[in-house]
């Protein structure tokens, strides 16, 4: 742990407690980051930054208020601390707003996550250039003389932050994380200009795909693009790509939040216990995973975390719960938000379940979209390729499919062998039957 920091945090409790707070919960954190950006073969972008910050939570009289700071200066936060107390008791009383029963810090586990890279340090200014060229290079290369631009980059940083409360919370957290990819434009007939990206995300360097994967994917995904068009509507079985499975998730995710539920903006607050999609739907929750993207050891309430099936077999087995509006709805909290998100994977790949469906829509990516909440009712625009005979034979855009999520996860036929590494969401493409595509 940061000793530095760790100290100001305690002195920063300690300064909120004599100047009037009944309770206050203090985060320090520090961050560095570098980004490169190269197009037309020249650098384009060349930045780095260095942030600290502090953010306290202020529990005062019944009322409640967060603020930030980027002046760690003692003098400076004293006042700064005082102030804020002052203006926090001038809001209105919110008795569901205190800082947690202690007992839920509780249990926490000690293991290394590996969410640190420890050579993320030796990453020099040069490995990172050479890193962007070779995106940029692999690219173009692909792309051939359809290309009108790349834009490659690399975003990399370390970040470490130190949390405590006046009720006992102590917790240290620390990551590197790496960013590196390409965006494409291609010509195609007429004035149309397709544009494609691929990026990847990783906490440790050695997780990378090469920087020739990186760019050669990219101009895959952009030259499919080519020649898309809208066909007739059509009732069929689509395939999701794994990447693009978390946007559709998305809003189903929202009504399974403490918050969605309480407001009255959840299709699920009456489902938990119920099925809710197809015996292939099942999500785990694992803070747990080495290297993963939503790891930790606690959460934003500084609850210990746990591994939890939120959905099995298609039954809703649980909610996203955070400490305050688990006062609110009078629930027992679980925890305020996702970790890790995993839907085993099947044991098929994507060309032998397309070959078995021979007709159907593979989507590749969405466009725009809305999800309602409280109804579950969704649309979204989306790309990808019409395939027959098992291999794609024309890419489709200006298309859209709309239906009702507790009825589209129970269209869910099969999941593939594919999970996708590089989110929080670590979901393989996902098959679904009987899917209103709308076109002409």
């Amino acid at each position: 742990m940061n000793k530095e920091m760790q100290e100001l945090t305690a002195w920063a409790i300690k300064t909120a407690k004599a100047a009037g707070a009944n309770d206050s919960k203090v985060s320090i954190g520090s961050q560095r980051n570098v980004e490169i950006s190269y197009r037309q073969r020249k650098p384009e972008t060349i930045k780095e930054a260095t942030t600290k910050q502090l953010y306290i939570q202020i529990f005062a009289n019944g009322r409640y208020s967060q603020q930030t700071t980027s002046d760690l200066r003692k003098d400076a936060l004293k006042d700064f601390i005082g102030n804020a107390i002052t203006a926090t008791k001038l809001l209105a009383e919110d008795p569901y707003r205190t800082l947690p029963d202690p007992k839920y810090y509780e249990g926490r586990k000690k293991m290394d996550l590996g969410t640190v890279d420890p050579q993320h340090a030796k990453f020099s200014p040069e490995e990172r250039h050479n890193l962007v060229k070779a995106i940029e290079s692999a690219a173009l290369e692909k792309g051939g003389d359809k290309v009108i631009s790349v834009t490659a980059e690399e975003n990399d940083g370390h970040s470490e932050s130190v949390t405590m409360t006046s009720n006992g919370f102590e917790g240290y957290e620390e990551d590197t994380f790496y960013v590196a990819g390409a965006e494409m434009t291609v010509q195609d007939e007429g004035d149309r200009r397709p544009n494609g990206y691929h990026y990847v995300v990783t906490l440790n360097k050695k997780d990378l795909p090469s920087a020739e994967e990186i760019g050669a994917e990219c101009a895959r995904r952009t030259m499919n693009l080519l020649g898309a068009k809208k066909i007739k509507t059509e009732t069929l079985p689509i395939i999701i790509r794994n990447q693009g499975v978390g946007r559709i998730f998305g809003g189903f995710l929202q009504a399974m939040f403490g918050r969605s539920i309480q407001q009255k903006q959840s299709f699920l607050a009456e489902k938990k216990g119920t099925q809710v999609g197809s015996k292939h739907f099942t999500l785990i929750d694992d803070p747990f995973v080495k290297r993963g993207l939503g790891s930790r050891l606690f959460d934003g309430d500084g609850f210990a975390t746990k591994k939890r099936t939120m959905i099995d077999k298609g039954v809703l087995k649980d909610f996203y719960v955070d400490w305050y509006y688990s006062r609110k709805l009078e629930w027992e909290p679980t925890t305020g938000g996702p970790s890790n998100l995993i839907v085993p994977p099947g044991k098929r790949s994507v060309k032998e379940i397309m070959k078995d469906l021979d007709r159907g829509i593979f989507i590749t990516g969405f466009i725009g979209g809305n999800s309602n909440p409280t109804t579950g009712d969704a649309s979204i625009g989306i790309i990808g390729q019409l395939f027959e005979g098992g291999k794609p034979v024309q890419a489709i855009s200006e298309m859209n499919i709309s239906d009702n999520h507790l009825k589209f996860w129970n269209k869910l036929v099969e999941v593939a062998n594919d999970p996708y590494p590089y989110s929080s969401m670590r979901f393989p493409s996902m098959v679904f039957e009987d899917i209103v595509v709308s076109g002409l």
